[in-house]
């Protein structure tokens, strides 16, 4: 017999995949929220740039982009997920930082779109295959509560603040702040990728055997 499908069902029988949930999903969706959203306001903001050269930037390394993420899917199939979560997890941590710093003296144009584009393809790491392996963390029957809640908290308290969290930091005369705090929310989510087990194992074909273990 099934548990039903219910938050204190979730929590009751799968606790540690919705602590997993929250843990992979701080650090990605506040990478992706600071590298897209924000950076459009951020390269108005700070970087100098009018607001019709701002969007023409991000709209050309959002392009490019989109097209990364079937690849990083099909990668992900090859070498596992765990692989490209710990890739978003080191380079994120060691290069946000620069990134942001660089792109506050940037030159010109194309200079920020290959910085804007570098934060990109460290975020496709995670944006490319964390639904799916949040997916592979539950069984069927409480997949999609399993994936929803935990990553809805996790997306408002983390991705729907950066904003926020960004313009304050400004506000204060310490917006590199932000840039740490980028950086040291994917070092949490790094350290979960690595606990981690593989999702991959056990779900190929397309079945499911149950939730994963974690070590």
């Amino acid at each position: 017999h099934r548990p039903p499908s219910s938050g204190l069902a979730l929590m009751r029988h799968h606790p540690k995949e919705v602590g997993v949930v929250v843990g992979l999903t701080a650090g990605g969706t506040l990478a992706f929220y600071a590298y897209s959203t924000y950076m459009q306001k951020f390269l108005v903001n700070s970087a100098g740039f009018g607001r019709e050269t701002a969007t023409g930037i991000m709209a050309a390394a959002l392009f490019v982009f989109m097209l990364l993420q079937p690849v990083a899917g099909w990668l992900s199939d090859r070498v596992g997920r765990k692989p490209l979560l710990i890739g978003f997890g080191v380079a994120g941590m060691f290069c946000t930082v620069p990134i942001f710093t660089a792109l506050e003296s940037v030159t010109t144009s194309f200079q920020a779109f290959l910085l804007v584009l570098g934060a990109l393809v460290i975020v496709t790491g995670y944006t490319a295959i964390n639904a799916v392996v949040k997916a592979e963390l539950f069984p069927a029957n409480i997949r999609a509560l399993g994936v929803a809640l935990p990553y809805a908290i996790a997306n408002a308290v983390f991705g729907g603040t950066a904003e926020y969290v960004a313009l304050s930091f400004k506000k204060f005369g310490f917006e590199s702040g932000f840039y740490w705090y980028i950086s040291g929310m994917i070092a949490l989510s790094l350290i979960v990728y690595l606990s981690m087990s593989e999702t991959r194992v056990g779900t190929k074909r397309g079945l499911h055997t149950g939730a994963v273990p974690l070590p």
